[in-house]
């Protein structure tokens, strides 16, 4: 038996989270910090978050970020993810999974018979581009009864007015945005999808890590320093008071695409 304080409450949760709270206020402007920010411009280039994936799906993304999106889908427990941006699809499957999850707790805990294929939730995931070895790979998982995707351009006007008519039909909304990564798509993509998100959930723009690292880390992209997802970010604030960033899991996590990123939506 460990002395250890976190294994000694880990079953009193009020106690565990304020540990947790103190231990990650005492992460700001430390060696740690330093060294995580110092792991994460190293790890661009060698491509490190290409290394994942879940259930079997390749997701491209720090494993420190796939586990900030399952805390949140458990918090908010969304009926409906809106994702920008499917590449190989596992973003699609964890939230899918994520919701299936919440369905399952659901049952169990009202004492019902689970019916994976009467559950209301759902991911929508848009690209401009699926693959059709993706979309045929997707389209196999065991997951794929949560999915709908939709092809086009995130911004363009049919897309857009086709998600906001889903949407009518949901309460919880949690939107991921991961597609083009210029100033103006990114905005763009705010614009249109933040104002869905539900009061106290989250719209996570991912990849603002971009402002933060050396231009010559994307010698062939459109974007870079000053122009990215954060600093489309720092605009759509301006605009919008609704949200806020959740620094909280920026302080948390160290190691993140998507600091500032976190958007929580507070009124």
């Amino acid at each position: 038996m460990t002395n250890d304080p976190a294994h000694v409450n880990q079953n009193n949760p009020p106690i565990f989270s304020e540990e947790c709270k103190q231990r990650i206020n005492s992460y700001k402007d430390s060696d740690l910090q330093k060294s995580a920010l110092r792991f994460t411009k190293e790890s661009a280039i060698p491509k490190y978050s290409y290394n994942f994936s879940w259930l079997s799906r390749p997701i491209i993304q720090y494993p420190q970020d796939i586990v900030a999106v399952q805390e949140l889908i458990w918090q908010v427990k969304p009926d409906l993810i809106i994702e920008t941006g499917i590449a190989h699809g596992g973003s699609l499957i964890l939230s899918a999974s994520m919701l299936a999850m919440l369905d399952y707790c659901e049952a169990v805990e009202s004492s019902t018979k689970l019916d994976p294929l009467a559950t209301r939730r759902r991911v929508v995931g848009i690209d401009i581009d699926i693959r059709p070895h993706n979309r045929g790979a997707i389209e196999a998982h065991p997951m794929s009864g949560y999915i709908d995707m939709i092809q086009g351009s995130s911004i363009a006007p049919n897309v857009i007015a086709k998600v906001h008519k889903i949407v009518k039909d949901y309460e919880r909304v949690l939107v991921c945005l991961d597609s083009n990564h210029t100033h103006d798509h990114v905005l763009a993509e705010l614009r249109a999808y933040a104002p869905l998100t539900s009061k106290a959930s989250y719209c996570v723009v991912f990849d603002t890590i971009i402002e933060d690292l050396p231009n010559e880390t994307f010698p062939e992209r459109p974007w870079g320093k000053g122009n990215n997802p954060k600093t489309a970010v720092w605009e759509f604030l301006k605009e919008h008071p609704e949200f806020e960033i959740d620094k909280h899991i920026d302080h948390k996590l160290l190691i993140s695409v998507a600091p500032d990123g976190y958007l929580k939506r507070v009124k």
